[in-house]
């Protein structure tokens, strides 16, 4: 399977004119022409999981229009999406706030999908769903340092639980560099998509890692590459990978054992 992450940046663009009249102006304008771009760009690389971060979900920059949903319905994905920040919270009560969230889009059969709200920062959802054969967790890291080793806590908490493999993508704001996420991916056994560290923001001349795929090493990734292309302030992801087919029959028969006695106890994940 393909999975695309990508930081679009509610869809906002970058450049001089994002500046123009006034520093970060570009984030009130509208986003009509370059979604378009966003959604050419997305469709051509047919993937069939996409993680979308600082995605629109129906403020007056797209006037009332889900960017999640009309990318899902472009290229014939399920859209599951919500605003990043905690209901009740003060951003949740503000308006064009309350509609920032992230996405995951799939071809693949949902088996369930759930919303996570880390105890610590500003941006604290989780986007959880379950595929066949994995678990996919989309995050958005607070950009205090502090702030995110206790939300790496909490997401290590949320992983562990699932019984499948996991991919553990998108934007981690690890100013500090990769060291940041050291202790986290020993503890939870996960391996970087991206090995050689490559780049991905600024998008015009990439030099910080700031976006990661993270997996569990049932998952075998064949090929990974950061596109350059300029529609955000962040370069896109891109991860083939497939389940290794040892992890395939472990499911399959825990599936067909469940099936034919559903009181069975289940057989989890094998430990990290």
């Amino acid at each position: 399977m393909r999975f695309l992450l990508y930081n679009i940046r509610y869809g906002t663009g970058i450049g001089r004119q994002f500046h123009l009249p006034l520093p970060f102006m570009g984030l009130f304008k509208r986003t009509d022409r370059n979604l378009s771009k966003i959604i050419d760009f997305v469709e051509s690389l047919n993937p069939d999981i996409v993680g979308l971060v600082e995605v629109d979900i129906g403020s007056f920059r797209t006037s009332r229009e889900n960017q999640a949903r009309t990318l899902a319905e472009r290229i014939e994905h399920s859209p599951v999406f919500q605003s990043k920040y905690g209901n009740g919270s003060i951003a949740d009560m503000l308006p064009i706030l309350n509609k920032q969230g992230n996405a995951l889009l799939t071809n693949q059969a949902i088996q369930s999908r759930k919303f996570h709200y880390l105890n610590n920062g500003v941006k604290r959802l989780v986007i959880e769903i379950e595929l066949d054969e994995v678990n996919i967790f989309l995050v958005h890291l607070s950009l205090r340092f502090r702030k995110r080793q206790d939300q790496l806590n909490d997401l290590f908490g949320l992983i562990r639980n699932a019984h499948k493999p996991v991919i553990v993508a998108g934007d981690f704001n690890v100013f500090r560099g990769a060291r940041e996420l050291s202790l986290f991916k020993a503890a939870a056994g996960l391996v970087s998509a991206n090995p050689d560290g490559l780049p991905s923001h600024p998008s015009r001349a990439p030099k910080r890692q700031l976006d990661y795929i993270l997996h569990s090493p049932e998952i075998n990734v064949s090929r990974f590459f950061v596109p350059q292309v300029t529609f955000s302030d962040h370069a896109p992801l891109v991860c083939d990978f497939d389940v290794i087919p040892q992890w395939k029959n472990i499911v399959s028969r825990t599936i067909s054992t469940s099936l034919r006695n559903p009181a069975a106890p289940h057989v989890g994940a094998p430990a990290f």
